[in-house]
């Protein structure tokens, strides 16, 4: 499925449209694309988020708020807020959050893994329900969400179509 209408959301952003239109993030690796939507309202946002924390960030980016999980959901959900969401109407999707470079040194590291950890707890400490995720394994995802219904859309690189989550 493919909208005219698609407003890019690249790393470490987040964005959020009213009624209509697709919100649209590309290269999700370790990183995990988030989509949180109040169908009431038809208010949606997506992030893509680089980092688990910003407590791990040694320079914290100010200008870029979707860089760590927990800065990223706690901004996006108080500017959804403004336009009119209600955050007990909230619902979250997540994608990526790929094992992209095995190892560190000698030290096993998954980001991904630990970006999906952080954004899961995230979201049961704020009492959002994640409804739907295509996360894990080694493939880059480019991840949609249609404000007009609140469907997300998510294509894994090398696959020739879409799934829905």
């Amino acid at each position: 499925m493919k909208s005219t209408n698609e407003t890019l959301v690249f790393m470490s952003e987040y964005k959020i449209l009213a009624g209509e239109g697709v919100l649209k993030t590309v290269g999700l690796g370790s990183c995990v694309g988030i989509a949180l939507y109040d169908s009431f309202t038809r208010i949606g946002g997506l992030a893509h988020i680089l980092l688990p924390s910003a407590t791990q960030g040694r320079n914290i980016n100010k200008k870029k708020p979707g860089t760590y999980a927990d800065i990223a959901i706690k901004s996006l959900i108080h500017d959804m807020e403004k336009f009119g969401a209600n955050t007990s109407r909230l619902r979250a999707k997540i994608a990526g959050g790929g094992e992209m470079f095995g190892t560190f040194g000698n030290l096993p590291i998954n980001v991904g893994s630990m970006n999906v950890s952080s954004v899961r707890t995230i979201l049961r400490n704020k009492g959002i329900p994640l409804t739907g995720e295509d996360i894990g394994g080694n493939k880059g995802r480019t991840m949609r969400l249609d404000v007009s219904n609140g469907l997300v859309y998510v294509l894994r690189v090398g696959d020739e179509r879409e799934i829905e989550i």
